[in-house]
This record gives C-alpha cells, structure tokens and sequence, in this order.
C-alpha cells in the first residue's frame, strides 16, 4: 500500500469538506440545525490528518527495521525515525526535491527507495559520493585510493530467524565524521557473484569473487548493509539515485523487545 498517497487521498477529501463548509454549507444550515454526520466526521478529522500529513512529510517519519541487513547497528524490531529535511525538502507523494538543504554524507545512514522497486524503502549506510572511487576487497574498503580504518573487538553472535546463532568479527569503522559498527562473517565471501544484478551504470563497476571496484556516478550514491555479508545492497542492485532519497535515520524510538534501545541515537 502506498500510504504516502492514501494520506493525501483523505487530506483532500476531508480538507474539500472542511472548507465547502465553512464557506457555504454552514450559512445554510438553520441555527439549531446539526451538521449530518458526512460533514462533521471529515471536519473532525481534517486537522488531525493535516498535522500527521505536515510532519511525515516535511519532518520526520517513522520507519520499522525489518531485517538484520544492519545489524549490529539497527536489528530486527527497531522503530527509528527519519529526518525528512537534512537532504531538502521534498514534494510529498512524488518525493520530488524543491529546495536543496545538505547532501549525503558517507558514513550516515540513509532511508530510500530501492531502485528495482520504488514502493519499497531500503535502509543502508552511505559508503560512496558521486564520483568516488570504492575499491571493497577481502571485506575492506578503500575510497579514492585512502584505506578506510577499520578496529576489531571481539566476535559477536546473533539469532536468524530462531533458526540458529550466526558467528561473526565484530568490527569499529571510521567511515565519517563518527566511527559505526560493522559486522563480517569469516568463512563466507565478501560478495556472491550470482547474486549480481543487471542495473544502470553497471559498466562503472568490476567485479571479482573478493570483491568490487565502483566509480560512482554524478547524482547516485553507493551504500553497503553494516551486517556485510548478510546485505542486499550496492554490491548487486547498484547505486542510489538522488531522487530516490527519502531521509537520514537519526534515532531508535521504540523496540518490543530491548526497551534498554529506546531512544538511542543512530551512528
């Protein structure tokens, strides 16, 4: 469902009905005469779904983690919240940008549409700016020639699906301005070969079974999954038009089950 747009759908509604009153009907109605309920019901929730409207569009909007593609930053079950104005702000619904504020920044962790299907939002963290050189080989980054600093501190385990725990190097990376947290699983390749997809400016990138190498192009972005080898990402959908950006993640405001995450900031 695309409740972006159903949104929109009941603001109209409800808003033609607020004013069709206060400009007309009310004047005809007599002093003791009630309004019928298919006034006063969209009048009474005119103000609400503009107020909601207002803020998930132009403010911030909440987001539910549905996957581990991020852990161990964000985990499955985290309810985060969205800045929808560091990038600029945008027309709702077509998510069309009309003022230009700040741009991406590697390191952030961005919310966007996926571009294989821009009904779904993706997560993921920003790893490369246009015009970047990414070199990701042996499960280490390299931007524009300069290795990115990367510390280990211990193994690190978490549960899939209740299925069975999965063992991983638990890693500091110094990406921007904040150092994040990312996780690799030892036995596994930094990138599945047959998991690569066709996509626009394929042509910028090589691939081999230690990794990849991407020229990033102007007005795209590159971004990778903190959980590395258990992440839908850059490395086989490609990269991340500017258009497609909805917001930058900026906090966890809710978890069902950890509630000592709530209210943790998002590096």
């Amino acid at each position: 469902m695309n409740f972006p747009l159903v949104l929109f759908v009941l603001l109209v509604i409800t808003g033609f009905v607020w004013f069709l009153d206060f400009f007309v009907l009310r004047h005809k109605r007599g002093a003791d005469e009630s309004e019928p309920w298919w006034i006063e019901y969209p009048k009474s929730f005119f103000p609400v779904i503009l107020i909601v409207f207002s803020l998930r569009s132009f403010v911030v909007e909440p987001f539910k983690i549905p996957s581990g593609y991020m852990i161990p930053t964000l985990i499955v079950g985290d309810f985060i919240l969205v800045n929808k104005f560091t990038y600029g702000i945008r027309l709702p619904v077509i998510n069309k940008k009309v003022i230009d504020l700040n741009e991406p920044k590697r390191g952030e962790v961005m919310v966007f549409r996926y571009p294989a299907d821009p009904s779904i939002d993706y997560i993921k963290r920003v790893v490369g700016l246009p015009g970047d050189t990414v070199l990701y080989q042996n499960k280490r980054l390299t931007i524009n020639g300069e290795p990115v600093e990367t510390k280990y501190e211990s193994e690190y385990k978490y549960l899939e699906s209740g299925l069975g725990y999965v063992y991983t190097d638990f890693f500091h990376e110094f990406l921007g301005e904040e150092s994040h947290t990312i996780i690799t699983e030892p036995d596994v390749p930094g990138i599945q070969m047959s998991g690569i997809h066709q996509f626009p400016y394929r042509e910028s990138c090589t691939f081999n079974m230690s990794g990849f190498i991407c020229v990033v192009p102007e007005g795209n972005y590159l971004t990778l999954g903190d959980n590395r080898d258990s992440s839908s990402d850059s490395r086989y959908w490609g990269f991340v038009p500017e258009e497609n950006i909805v917001g930058k993640a900026f906090m966890i405001w809710w978890n069902f089950n950890a509630f000592d995450r709530i209210g943790l900031s998002i590096q």
